[in-house]
């Protein structure tokens, strides 16, 4: 038996994702006639009562279809120093927008509304970019999935609509979010002009995501998303797995998030274990002592058919997802409390 904590992307569709792919009716998405892409779409519309989506092949894609609907080459994106957006996705921001980018620092990768408002450029500055657009990211995935408080989200909204500014949302594990807190899809839907979802982390889809806005944006990211070469053909398929992920998936990740606090007791106690970083979701890093390197901890796991991974040489990310069970947990602790 393998257990992978490197990410929630390990996943492999469940039994019932998987006869849900091989009932779904199917047509060419690229015309518009896949009837499930169709049914996916409007589904997540809905839930977020915005008024069109469009089914990505990624998360990636997803971000950087809407960076580019919402910007011109020149123009400045202002998002947290560890945003996804800017530290994971290729350059993307330069290479497909060609967008200057303002980072500011955060805490767990959370900024205030305060710093954005401090960090527009003035329009009448003909050396700085025009800042166009504000993203942030919920749960944070360099923030150890950390999740925003939503006032300080509406108070970014609100400095994003005096200025002019759109308000972008990398929602990749934004249902991990909205399992802890009060808020509902509908209250994030309101707030931003744009918001992607991912279905292949912690909601157990083998790929996609889906990014919705108004049916102005939209009709402009599915032209965008044409050109990135994300246009699919029979992609219904893949489209009744995130159906089944948002239908079945979303309460359960509640069982991810108390696993991971369980490997976080688990970790506090082992002493080569220095610090935790206090986990809010499914993503739990912590620190190693330095007499024992990070890459050499890994091994040891890797002997014992664990996966994780290193974000440095002395922090380490586990992940917990649809694939990690409680009679797997017990195994890990066994392992750890065996080093």
């Amino acid at each position: 038996m393998i257990i992978d904590l490197r990410s929630d992307t390990v996943t492999r569709p469940t039994q019932g994702m998987l006869e849900a792919m091989m009932k779904a009716p199917v047509g060419d998405d690229v015309f518009g006639d896949d009837p499930t892409v169709n049914a996916l779409e409007a589904k997540a519309a809905g839930m977020f009562g915005m008024e069109a989506a469009l089914f990505c092949a990624s998360g990636t894609m997803a971000n950087q279809v809407a960076i580019k609907a919402h910007t011109q080459p020149g123009d400045e994106v202002i998002c947290n120093e560890l945003s996804h957006i800017y530290y994971y996705e290729g350059g993307g921001i330069a290479m497909n927008s060609g967008a200057s980018v303002c980072l500011l620092p955060g805490d767990k990768g959370r900024i205030t509304a305060s710093q954005v408002r401090a960090h527009i450029n003035p329009v009448e500055d003909v050396h700085r970019p025009l800042s166009r657009l504000v993203s942030v990211e919920n749960t944070m995935n360099k923030g150890g999935g950390s999740i925003y408080d939503f006032k300080e989200l509406i108070a970014i909204g609100k400095v994003c609509k005096e200025n002019g500014l759109k308000y972008h949302l990398d929602g990749a594990r934004l249902f991990n979010a909205l399992v802890e807190t009060n808020e509902t899809p509908e209250d994030f839907g309101k707030l931003f002009d744009s918001i992607s979802i991912c279905l292949s982390k912690g909601l157990g889809a083998p790929v996609g995501s889906v990014l919705m806005g108004s049916k102005e944006f939209i009709t402009k990211a599915r032209r965008i998303r044409k050109v990135f070469g994300g246009g699919m053909r029979q992609a219904g398929f893949l489209a009744a797995a995130g159906i089944h992920a948002l239908d079945n998936h979303v309460e359960r990740l509640k069982d991810d998030h108390r696993r991971a606090r369980q490997l976080a007791g688990i970790l506090a106690t082992l002493p080569f274990v220095d610090d935790i970083i206090p986990n809010e979701s499914n993503l739990l890093f912590f620190n190693i002592n330095p007499s024992f390197p990070a890459q050499e901890f890994l091994a040891k796991l890797r002997k014992n058919n664990i996966l994780s991974m290193a974000l440095s040489p002395q922090t380490v990310r586990f992940v917990t997802h649809l694939d990690f069970t409680d009679e797997m947990l017990a195994t890990t602790e066994k392992v750890l409390r065996s080093l």
